[in-house]
């Protein structure tokens, strides 16, 4: 196959079927799913071919072009290439991507199985590959703009899936509105780079920096504006809110959207403009503390939440706050290595994330169908035995998640702590704290869930599901080890390493894994009905969703009150009442002379023209 044509199929070939399903497959199940899943293998075995050809190009056309149109003498030329571009970064992106999603599409088969909108499920499924394999392949600003909006609509669809339901119609609202916000920075951040540099193009974006000399300060605002469109899109503080209310959304979405596709966005984003990142140490401040308290701030949340995906949710937020970290820690850190191997390090991680974060999000479905879709892990109980296959694989991908030695988030999460240690105290003490908490709250959701007697009768009743969802559990579960692995990891990306960490800082991080994990083992050993530890400032999510739920209240009381002053005083006062009052207040001035007596009439008139003639003698 011609490899400049490859881009374009593994781009267009999805929604193309999204669109062939919402015309002829929403009534059939069959050819919804078989479209689906057609375009999900199609796109990852063109990937697969890819990364292992190690093909470098960049194919493109102008979709924008004011020159031509304006002519050369134009007051400025602006052009926007559609622009698909395969190096170091997307081909390995392209392929998590890609066999992440032909993974969930095939596991959906059965958990959607009974479910409402069988076709639409499907049809959004395909739009959204299409929308995050356009982030991938985007060459520039503008086209990555386009689709990263594209992500916020499909993922508003599949979020809100279940229309009908309040909840889950509130989620999809929140979710699209919040990642709004960070859009309007990230907007902001292009039209800056676009003014300053002249292009919107990444590759070109490096050599022009020069325009910022002497502007520090301004391509500081730049990479931070930028910056907020990952704060939206990978959930981080303060705009993580929306992302454990997406849960709403079925859960196979859940695997897809923390896995690999819109919240790995933004590390993408990251890491596609590392150069210019890395040019800018105020930026990159930024962007660490966000991370770090990002990572810390999430595990809290997650050390009380009684829903099993919640809990996964909580973790995936944390997890984003280590890559993002990883982005500041690395910058300038290894003069040695290249700038890819320094960016290499984030998306190391959102490399070994993907694989035991879909896996546990799948483990998750697997759970929640064998107890009826009931998700609070205080009613479960006791599964190991009935859901072995399900039990095994999600210990597989916890242990990934907590970074026990040997499993893949080990490899990936540790390196980045590592260089953090470097940085700063105050980055590094946040990022250890983080892997203390993780180890708590996720031995404590495998201990409640798994262990001790049933609590429900649906856990009585349980049950393992069926081949086409473990399938893909199993499969999932080998780079769940072994994905962290230098012969594997090698074939993805570049990789920097610090020099020199003292052994102190390996030991640091086993002991705080080992005493999270045995904490949560020593006060859930007797597998009690109800939590024994019930800390209301963790279970409320630091009150943070509150604060949120009353400025939006304050805000809707206040332009109430605003609306109504306005229409009181401006529209009916100004507009409408005095406009009535000086009519009457003129019809009232003028009745006086309007008398009815021809004599008066005649006086008036004659005084008016002895007025007149005294103005024109008198110039």
């Amino acid at each position: 196959m011609n490899p400049q044509l490859a881009p374009w199929i593994i781009l267009f070939l999805p929604l193309v079927c999204a669109a062939v399903i919402l015309l002829v497959g929403l009534r059939s199940k069959i050819i919804s799913a078989g479209l689906a899943i057609l375009s999900a293998v199609v796109c990852a075995g063109l990937s697969w071919h890819l990364l292992l050809s190690g093909a470098e190009l960049t194919t493109s056309v102008d979709w924008i072009n004011l020159g031509a149109i304006l002519g050369p003498n134009a007051p400025f030329q602006f052009t926007v290439p559609i622009g698909l571009a395969i190096d170091w970064l997307s081909r390995p992106m392209l392929v998590i991507v890609t066999t992440i999603a032909t993974l969930v599409f095939i596991y959906s088969t059965a958990y959607m199985a009974h479910e409402e909108g069988f076709g639409r499920y499907f049809a959004g499924l395909a739009l959204f590959l299409f929308s995050m394999l356009g982030i991938v392949l985007a060459d520039n600003f503008v086209m990555m703009f386009i689709f990263w909006e594209l992500v916020g609509v499909s993922s508003y669809l599949l979020i809100g899936h279940y229309y009908s339901k309040a909840s889950a119609g509130d989620a999809a609202k929140q979710a699209f509105t919040v990642n709004r916000i960070g859009d309007f920075g990230f907007m902001l951040g292009i039209l800056i780079f676009w003014s300053i540099t002249g292009t919107i193009v990444f590759s070109e974006l490096p050599g022009r920096l020069s325009a910022f000399e002497g502007s520090a300060l301004w391509l500081a605002i730049a990479g931070v504006l930028v910056f907020c469109g990952t704060v939206g899109k990978s959930a981080q503080f303060p705009l993580h809110v929306w992302l454990p209310n997406s849960m709403e959304g079925p859960t196979p979405v859940s695997s897809l959207l923390h896995a690999a596709t819109m919240v790995a966005a933004g590390v993408y984003l990251l890491a596609r403009v590392f150069p210019v990142l890395e040019a800018s140490p105020g930026a990159l401040d930024v962007i660490g503390w966000i991370g770090a308290i990002t990572c810390f701030g999430a595990g809290l949340m997650g050390l009380q939440q009684n829903d099993i995906k919640r809990i996964l949710a909580y973790s995936t937020i944390s997890q984003l706050g280590y890559m993002v970290l990883g982005v500041a820690v690395v910058a300038n850190a290894t003069h040695e290595a290249t700038e890819a191997a320094r960016a290499g390090v984030p998306m190391f991680h959102l490399f070994t994330h993907a694989c035991f974060k879909c896996l546990l999000f799948l483990c998750s479905g697997s759970v929640i169908l064998a107890m009826h879709h009931e998700q609070d892990i205080w009613k479960m109980g006791g599964l190991w035995k009935k859901t072995p296959v399900t039990f095994l694989t999600m210990v597989i991908g916890s242990f990934a998640l907590m970074g026990v030695p040997f499993f893949s988030g080990f490899f990936s999460k540790d390196l980045i702590i590592e260089f953090a240690f470097f940085k700063g105290w105050g980055w590094f003490a946040l990022a250890l704290g983080g892997v203390f908490l993780t180890a708590l709250y996720t031995t404590r959701m495998l201990w409640v869930t798994f262990f001790g007697k049933p609590r429900s009768e649906h856990a009585e009743h349980a049950h393992e599901s069926p081949l086409v969802m473990t399938i893909p559990l199993l499969l999932l579960a080998i780079p769940a080890v072994i994905a962290g692995y230098p012969f594997i990891q090698e074939q993805f990306f570049p990789i920097a390493h610090p020099h020199e960490v003292p052994h102190w800082v390996h030991y640091a991080i086993l002991g705080l894994l080992a005493a999270g994990a045995l904490l949560a083992v020593l006060i859930y050993r007797g597998a009690p009905q109800k939590d024994p530890v019930f800390i209301p400032f963790f279970a409320n999510r630091l009150y943070i969703d509150d604060l949120y739920a009353q400025i939006v209240r304050f805000a809707q009381d206040g332009t109430a009150k605003v609306s109504s002053w306005v229409d009181r005083w401006i529209i009916d006062g100004i507009g409408v009442n005095f406009s009535a009052k000086a009519t009457w207040v003129a019809g009232f001035t003028l009745r006086f002379l309007q008398i009815g007596n021809i004599q008066a009439y005649a006086f008036f008139f004659g005084a008016g023209v002895v007025v007149l003639l005294y103005l024109l003698i008198s110039k």
